[in-house]
Order: structure tokens, then sequence, then C-alpha cells
């Protein structure tokens, strides 16, 4: 398998994957010991749209709906599911996620920004960024009969505060 061998030279390193053992199989981080604290993680993301597009989305005008709040939604409840998507991810308690859209019209883009506030034994980064992503995706859902050539990208995290790694700021 030569993803092993790529995982175990990693492993090699300095810094180790948490989820990846000894032997380069994927694993679940056990959390059990871990005394629950106050964490949370903003990402963001953007989608590119045609200037049609973007009018359709900016003057509420698109067949399908409200694509801002019905992707603010869609956001929102992704990060409710993060756990049903990413296979080691912990099912943790939520206690916020806010899903913030923002219209670019220089660019003819749609700007998105995911917050989300646990009191949990891990991290909060995997449901920020699944909310920015899965919000990405519905604007393109929402637009792709005007316009397929719509960009979901620069999906990153953009900032996490809380567990033993402290703060982290792109």
């Amino acid at each position: 398998m030569e993803h092993a061998g790529i995982i175990l030279n990693i492993m090699k390193s300095r810094r180790s994957l948490s989820h990846v053992d000894r032997k380069g199989r994927a694993r679940m981080v056990d959390v059990g010991r871990k005394r629950p604290t106050l964490r949370e993680a903003v990402a963001r993301s953007r989608v590119d749209l045609s200037k049609e597009a973007f009018d359709l989305v900016r003057r509420n005008r698109a067949d399908k709906g409200d694509v801002l709040a019905v992707a603010q939604l869609a956001g929102i409840q992704a990060a409710k599911r993060t756990s049903e998507m990413i296979p080691l991810c912990h099912p943790i308690p939520l206690d916020v996620v806010e899903v913030h859209l923002d219209l670019d019209a220089t660019a003819c883009a749609v700007l998105i920004e995911a917050r989300a506030r646990t009191r949990a034994p891990t991290g909060v980064e995997m449901e920020a960024m699944a909310a920015a992503t899965v919000a990405g995706l519905t604007v393109y859902d929402m637009v792709k009969a005007v316009d397929r050539r719509a960009v979901v990208g620069a999906i990153r995290l953009i900032e996490k505060r809380g567990g033993r790694s402290g703060r982290f700021r792109r």
C-alpha cells in the first residue's frame, strides 16, 4: 500500500498525525480522558459566480428561492451533522453555529464565514469547515441552472481557540 509508506514517513517527522496509528492505519482518537473546554473555530469559503448568477442572488431572483437564506441553513445543518460525513470525527455538542454570507459585487462572489463553538474534549474546526463548505455547495446548487461554471473554493480554517494546542490564527 503506497498510502501506508507515505504515512509512515510522515509519522517519522517531529509531529505525528493523531488519526493514524503506528502502522499507518486510520483510527479514531480516544478523547475519553480529555477534559471538556470551551473551543471555537472560524472557517471561510467563497463561491465565484458569473455576473448573471451573481445578479440573481443579489436581487433574490433565483428560481429555487432565497439562495443566501437556504445556504445559511444548510451550513448550520452541516455543522450539526459533521460526524456523520467525516468518518473519524467525533460527534460533539454544539453551543452555537453561525453562518454569514456576504456579497462581493466587484468579484461577483459570495463570501461565507462560519463560526462554531462547543464545550467538549475535542475541537470544533471540522464543524466550522463543514458549515462553510456546505453553504458554498448550496449556493452552487441553487444557481447551477444559470451558471455551471461557478466555483466553490478557498475553503480554509481562519481561527481556532481552545484545547491543548491553543490558538491558531491564519
